[in-house]
């Protein structure tokens, strides 16, 4: 079973997994987004451990700073960003788990949020069709991401 706990220096060693060439076009690896989070030092950032079972299997970080405001016109929205899983547990739906888990994580936490957003890049169709199947909604809005175009998507929080 996939839980969801707020990351702890404790959490690195199992999440200092690689990742391959083409999955670190698209995504940041765990050790990046957390000097990226440090260098901020904003506050408004929150790295996030995936579990499956007791083991330390994924990472995400939940950003509730100005990046978010290129995505979406809701202030009281968190983008979600640096999602992964290590590559030994992938294809195993511990991502597809994971996203039907983070709902519920940010309503718990963060009672003023209303909608997660996300940009996914133009060439990674595994992970846009991953965010479809668990109601995430593409409206037609792209940006220009690091490594080409990335599609906007968004899921309100009810």
């Amino acid at each position: 079973m996939v839980s969801l706990r707020f990351y702890t220096p404790d959490d690195f060693s199992e999440l200092n997994y690689s990742l391959d060439a083409e999955q670190s076009m698209f995504t940041s690896s765990v050790e990046n987004a957390l000097k990226r989070i440090k260098e901020r030092n904003d506050g408004r950032a929150f790295p996030v451990t995936v579990y499956l079972n007791e083991k330390r299997v994924g990472f995400f970080v939940l950003d509730f700073g100005n990046d978010k405001c290129e995505l979406s016109g809701n202030e009281h929205c968190v983008l979600l960003r640096s999602l992964s899983i290590n590559p030994e547990f992938q294809g195993k739906g511990v991502g597809k788990e994971t996203m039907s888990r983070i709902d519920a994580f940010v309503r718990k936490n963060f009672c003023d949020c209303s909608e997660i957003v996300l940009a996914v890049n133009h060439n990674n169709s595994s992970a846009f069709q991953l965010y479809l199947r668990t109601g995430y909604l593409y409206e037609g809005k792209s940006v220009e991401g690091r490594n080409g175009p990335q599609y906007v998507m968004t899921k309100a929080l009810s």
